[in-house]
């Protein structure tokens, strides 16, 4: 089986958008801002191709880049804050995004992610997918990548 990095999946679409010939390459930016910028981490927060914003995965980190403690439900309220800072750094909002990939430690957890899911997001929801993972960077019990587009 062949495992795939959340960051890697947005590196991978963007780079395929890269290679389009109706996008050029100067329309790529790549925003590496944010609480975790200069620790060292090997990715940008987000990259912009055209009208569409791809937000790296993120887990319930703090500001000090430490796993927030609390399980899957504090996680996953970090999570969401550190998306809505993202997105705010960008001018977008969490009205903005267009489809989330949502990666669980255990599946089983899948409803109680839910109920942060829903404080942050109204219908019409979000495209989304969701995975049972393993091995998530820092033990988190969830970690979470989106996609957003920019209003016309």
């Amino acid at each position: 089986m062949i495992r795939v990095s959340p960051t890697f999946s947005v590196l991978l679409v963007a780079s395929l958008f890269a290679s389009s010939p109706h996008v050029e390459a100067a329309e790529i930016a790549k925003y590496d801002e944010g609480p975790f910028a200069g620790m060292g981490y090997p990715y940008s927060e987000s990259a912009r191709v055209g009208d569409l914003l791809f937000l790296a995965g993120q887990v319930g980190e703090d500001a000090d880049g430490k796993l927030v403690s609390g399980g899957i439900k504090a996680e996953a309220e970090q999570i969401m804050m550190n998306i809505k800072a993202a997105l705010a750094r960008r001018g977008l909002a969490m009205e903005h995004v267009v489809k989330c990939t949502v990666f669980l430690a255990d599946i089983a957890e899948w409803s109680t992610f839910n109920e942060i899911y829903k404080e942050y997001f109204s219908q019409p929801y979000p495209a989304r997918s969701a995975f049972g993972a393993t091995g998530l960077v820092l033990n988190a019990r969830v970690e979470m990548e989106c996609i957003a587009g920019y209003p016309k």
